[in-house]
């Protein structure tokens, strides 16, 4: 199992002003598993996102990650779990705009904690991840020299290159015509073949209808969880 929470509640104001945007939440995903978070805007869907991709703790109940309860880190310990098991991939791509996308991708390996590499092992990495995205030919490109799914493929490559347990996805066809976003989703596909565990938020109806599974969020409840039809 990667993802487990158990009644997570996240609670924002004090006093008697206190809105509850997560609700007594209980997912489970399974190592290998492709699966959508949707629901309306306020639902809790980016609160939730937030606290499974180690960017927040819940204020009650618990996140165990891959084995490990989360639920209480530090931020500077949240930060290291967030390098060394979660990828990140985003709407807005997140790219340094006057670095490579070799240099892009490399990053996450700046600041990898344990088991730090030399510059030319960094390289190297990055290299490869470039390469399983079909990307090697543009490593030395700025952001502005690459077309919107060029940049998506720059962020899924830096999302891959620590091996992460877990690649987050946050409405990844957001920014991309329908076509371009197509071609996204089948490299999701092509990762979450080879084995993946990829999470994913989107509002798009039919980009939820191609992952194994949806959950829907309604005013920090879930409301649905289950395999779309179709899915084995």
């Amino acid at each position: 199992m990667i993802i487990q929470t158990e009644n997570v509640r996240k609670i924002y104001g004090m006093g008697e002003v206190q809105v509850a945007a997560l609700d007594g939440v209980d997912i489970q995903i399974d190592e290998g598993e492709f699966v959508a978070v949707m629901g309306p805007s306020g639902s809790g869907k980016s609160t939730l996102m937030n606290i499974l991709g180690c960017l927040d703790r819940p204020t009650e109940g618990h996140y165990i990650l891959a084995g490990e309860n989360v639920s209480h880190l530090d931020k500077v310990q949240l930060a290291a779990i967030r390098n060394q098991r979660i990828g990140f991939i985003f709407q807005s791509f997140n790219l340094l705009a006057r670095s490579s996308a070799l240099s892009n991708v490399m990053l996450p390996l700046v600041y990898r904690r344990k088991g730090r590499l030399t510059q030319a092992e960094r390289q190297e990495r990055a290299m490869a991840a470039l390469e399983a995205v079909g990307l090697a030919d543009r490593a030395h490109h700025e952001p502005a020299e690459l077309s919107g799914g060029q940049r998506q493929r720059v962020a899924i490559a830096r999302a891959l290159v620590n091996d992460p347990v877990l690649i987050m996805a946050d409405e990844p066809t957001g920014n991309l015509d329908t076509r371009t976003g197509d071609e996204i989703m089948a490299l999701l596909h092509d990762l979450h073949g080879r084995g993946r565990t990829i999470l994913m938020v989107t509002h798009e109806a039919h980009i939820a209808a191609q992952t194994e599974r949806r959950i829907l969020l309604v005013d920090g409840k879930i409301e649905a969880d289950g395999r779309l039809e179709g899915q084995a």
